[in-house]
């Protein structure tokens, strides 16, 4: 699974950001879904509401980390869903709280972007996951990432689809902000 984003023009070149470690900003964070429903004609949008993170600048420029969604924050703006949701025919809350992308390799491209692999965790399932990140915010202090990709729900288990309404992509966009940890 691979994508990229929208370019952005960064505040600084992502060889700005000094090795270290790095804390989420939650307040500078935001991971969003949409995913096609009712054949393809209502197109459902969600957010979590409730992520957290971290991550390491190695001294070469490449960096690793992770960042963890509280599956329960879910909102769509529909309670009715949002419930339906955080049943075992989706993100199964109860037995799996969180949703967690580990990234093992994080790799400046020299253009504003990053090449992001590593593996998500949904209702206890991992699968590899490789994207494009823009950076947005670039300084020795904070850098914030932006990424876009799909994700094939089936392929976490999540098959509940009742009458075919359900499309099987379910786009992520998900935009993170670092900061450094002080000394």
């Amino acid at each position: 699974m691979s994508n990229t984003t929208s370019p952005s023009s960064p505040s600084g070149s992502l060889s700005d950001v000094g090795a270290g470690r790095w804390t989420l900003d939650p307040a500078g964070t935001s991971v969003q879904v949409q995913h096609k429903t009712i054949w393809g004609l209502v197109n459902v949008k969600g957010v979590f509401t409730k992520v957290s993170g971290e991550g390491e600048v190695l001294a070469g420029g490449g960096a690793h980390g992770s960042v963890t969604v509280d599956a329960a924050s879910l909102d769509t703006k529909n309670a009715k869903r949002d419930k339906h949701l955080r049943t075992a025919d989706f993100f199964d809350v109860d037995k799996h709280p969180s949703l967690v992308f580990t990234a093992t390799s994080v790799t400046p491209a020299g253009d504003g972007t990053a090449q992001v692999t590593g593996d998500l965790t949904v209702i206890g399932t991992s699968r590899e996951l490789s994207f494009t990140a823009q950076a947005s915010e670039v300084s020795a202090d904070a850098v914030t990432l932006t990424a876009e990709f799909p994700v094939d729900r089936a392929q976490f288990g999540m098959t509940w689809n009742q009458a075919k309404m359900l499309k099987p992509l379910t786009f992520v966009t998900i935009t993170a902000r670092f900061t450094r940890q002080s000394a």
